[in-house]
């Protein structure tokens, strides 16, 4: 069965857009150009994804001109969504692949009760990804630990930098020999191409089961010079004193909540933008991880609540000068 989700996170001792091509993603990563003109964010939206279905690599769309110019361009992030929990990262150089889901789809060993695709990059294979320097893994399950995915990505980069939550280490030690295993709380960081470094730091996340385990992950990554900071944790799931103590100029969350009856499986909405105030945020970049083509009886009865106007409506009641930016899967979005 899927697994369940505690939300109150003990104190544990260790604790501190339609179909794509190939072509077109690869050109999406290597070749984007921003567009400087102020945009309404709804239509950019919806041009966006206009591009996508008539085949279009244009450019690199953003909300409210986030993406100004940069006189530092080792420290902007480049995000990538991949759909799912999947995410593709650029900062200061390095490229960081997030939670990837690129082979096959998720059922989590059980495809008669749960199977899913996604909508949009149904055509991509692992050899459009350009060279990966680090993969990230949230958390043990398998919409962020995907085997089917993980296991060829192996093959293919068997000394590149893994890292994990402790919670999957009996899934990853099998697969890679460059597994870093980060305790919420510990800190790591990759050397960059010019010998600065970025930095990456675990958080708490969820507690998961059963079997109870350990807080899955979340982390901060901050950029070499410092100057901008990255919070994601796919579930919406924090310690408010703990993550009240870290900063973090961008947000990727979930903010459309999933549920099972009587049961939260991914908070959003009114908890997003208390998340965002805890780590006084400047954007939050809200991900879909739940919109994907799905099947199958567990399917069935989660259902959705809020959508992406609504968390954007709380927002801006609570903290009206922190900007919404939403991805498009396949289209990098720059953030000086």
């Amino acid at each position: 069965m899927m697994a369940l989700q505690c939300n109150s996170i003990p104190n544990f001792p260790n604790i501190v857009n339609k179909t794509i091509s190939r072509q077109q993603f690869a050109s999406f990563i290597s070749k984007t150009r921003s567009i400087s003109t102020r945009i309404n964010p709804s239509s950019a939206v919806s041009n966006a994804r206009k591009l996508s279905r008539n085949r279009v690599v244009s450019a690199l769309i953003s909300e409210e001109k986030a993406a100004e110019p940069s006189s530092s361009g080792t420290d902007a992030f480049k995000l990538t969504y991949l759909e799912g929990n999947s995410w593709l990262w650029e900062v200061g150089g390095v490229k960081l692949l997030v939670d990837p889901i690129l082979v096959g789809n998720l059922d989590f060993g059980i495809p008669l009760l749960y199977d899913a695709s996604k909508k949009y990059l149904k055509n991509f294979q692992l050899t459009d990804l350009p060279e990966i320097d680090c993969i990230l893994i949230t958390q043990s399950l398998d919409d962020h630990c995907h085997l089917n995915t993980l296991k060829p990505l192996s093959q293919k980069l068997p000394n590149v930098r893994v890292i994990a939550t402790p919670n999957a280490k009996t899934l990853l030690d099998p697969l890679f020999t460059n597994v870093v295993y980060l305790e919420p709380g510990q800190n790591h960081e990759i050397q960059t191409s010019n010998n600065s470094y970025v930095k990456v730091r675990a958080t708490a996340g969820p507690v998961l089961g059963p079997p109870w385990q350990h807080p899955e992950n979340g982390y901060i990554v901050t950029s070499p010079q410092g100057q901008l900071s990255l919070y994601y944790e796919p579930h919406c799931v924090y310690n408010q004193e703990i993550i009240g103590k870290e900063r973090a100029d961008i947000v990727i969350t979930p903010v459309i909540k999933q549920l099972l009856p009587s049961f939260t499986l991914v908070s959003g909405q009114e908890d997003a933008v208390q998340l965002a105030k805890l780590l006084h945020s400047k954007y939050v970049v809200p991900m879909k991880n739940g919109d994907l083509d799905s099947k199958g009886i567990l399917a069935s009865i989660v259902k959705s609540d809020g959508t992406i106007e609504s968390f954007k409506e709380l927002l801006l009641k609570e903290l009206p000068d922190v900007k919404t930016l939403e991805p498009i899967p396949g289209v990098p979005l720059s953030i000086p």
